[in-house]
Parts: C-alpha cells; structure tokens; sequence
C-alpha cells in the first residue's frame, strides 16, 4: 500500500543541499526537509544566506530536483537559517511518492546581497594547471562577481582548483577558482579565488547590463507577439 503523508505530520527527511548562496558563493551541505508536500517543503538548518528568489538544488537519497527559495526564516541560532521552498516547474520533488499536496509560501523579496546573481548564460572557458587536459568551452547559468554556477552532468570533483577565462565586453579575464559544490547530473558551483575587487564590480556591472537587455529584448518579443 503507497505510503501517503498528512501534511500536518511532522515528517523529517535527511536532504543534501547545494547551489549559490547570496554573497555568490557556491556551497553543498546536508540538511533536513520538513513540512513536505508535493510542491515543496521547510528545508532546516542551513547554514549559507540565502534569499527569497534563490535557485538551490535539494536531493534526497537518489532522487533530485531544483526548488525555489519562498520565504527565508532565522532561527535564531548562529549563521542558520530555515528556507520555504517550491519546485521548479517541470520537475518532481525527491519526495513525490510521499507527500501530498499543501499550501506553498507567498514570494517574500529579501534584501539585496552586495553580489546579486544573474540567471544569463554567460560563456567562459575552464582549463588546468595540466596543460595535457582538455579545455572545458561552456556557460555559466547563475552567475555573480565572486563566483558561477555552472549546469552539467559530469561536474568536476569536489575541490578541483581550474583556471578560468571569460570576456567583459572586449577585456579578456583570466583568473583561478575552485569548485566549491559538486553533484552528478546537476552541475558544479565554482568559487573565484583571485579575482580583485574592482575586477569583481565591473564584471558584476556587465551582468547587469547583460541581465536588463535580456529582459528587455524579452518585454519586446512579448509585445511583437501581441
């Protein structure tokens, strides 16, 4: 017989979590899941700062997914917070098959981190210290001045050190990072180890500039269809 859930039945669930926290630094912990439905649940001790509107990855035992961050609680206790999340349209939650459906979180905007992400695809190119490795041609899907995200089914290993190659308009950019979240089938969080301040803000001035002509190319798209 399926197993079903009340969703007034505190159920708690082992969660590995990951993805870019809101200072734009990659990180992978263990957490706990609570409060399950079928659109999402309270995910319990994490200790990263995260804000609503962030895109973390969740999985539990072998079944993963992509949720958004709703709503963030402080607890109170040092450097943890709890997060109301949502899964992402088109994805199942890892705890489908036990849960049930349950009212989900009004958006609740947070406060604007001094690095905000942006979802564009930005290119960039990885290398190694071996020159004999291959060079890795891809493109960043979450990205901010201290550090990307970057969406693949084999990410490297977790510590990896790489260098990195990227172009703000016509500058090329060149610095080393470390891959600070890694999980198969997902992709890998990438921390930039030596890229100086002001390199970081004009980076993060092209993204905005990057950030606001996609929305707007997207606006006009939208009233052309109309």
């Amino acid at each position: 017989m399926e197993k079903t859930l009340d969703s007034t039945v505190a159920e708690r669930l082992p969660v590995r979590v990951w993805g870019m926290d809101s200072d734009g630094r990659p990180f992978f912990q263990n957490a706990t899941a609570a409060e399950l439905t079928l659109e999402g649940a309270l995910i319990v001790g994490i200790n990263h700062p995260l804000k609503a509107g962030d895109i973390i990855g969740v999985q539990h035992e072998d079944r993963k997914a992509r949720f958004k961050v709703l709503e963030v609680v402080q607890t109170g206790a040092l450097r943890k917070i709890d997060a109301h999340v949502q899964v992402l349209p088109g994805q199942r939650s890892p705890w489908h098959e036990i849960a049930v459906p349950g009212k989900v979180q009004e958006f609740i905007p947070g406060n604007k981190r001094k690095f905000a992400r942006h979802k564009v695809l930005f290119p960039l190119e990885i290398s190694f210290e071996d020159a004999r490795r291959t060079h890795i041609h891809t493109s960043a899907t979450d990205i901010g001045g201290r550090g990307c995200y970057v969406e693949t089914l084999l990410p490297l290993p977790l510590g990896t050190r790489i260098r990195i190659l990227f172009w703000i308009d016509e500058e090329k950019v060149k610095t080393t990072g470390v891959v600070r979240a890694s999980d198969p089938g997902v992709g890998m969080g990438i921390e930039f180890t030596d890229l100086d301040n002001h390199v970081q803000e004009r980076l993060q001035a092209h993204l905005d500039t990057l950030d606001t002509g996609f929305a707007a190319g997207e606006a006009a798209k939208g009233a052309s269809h109309h």
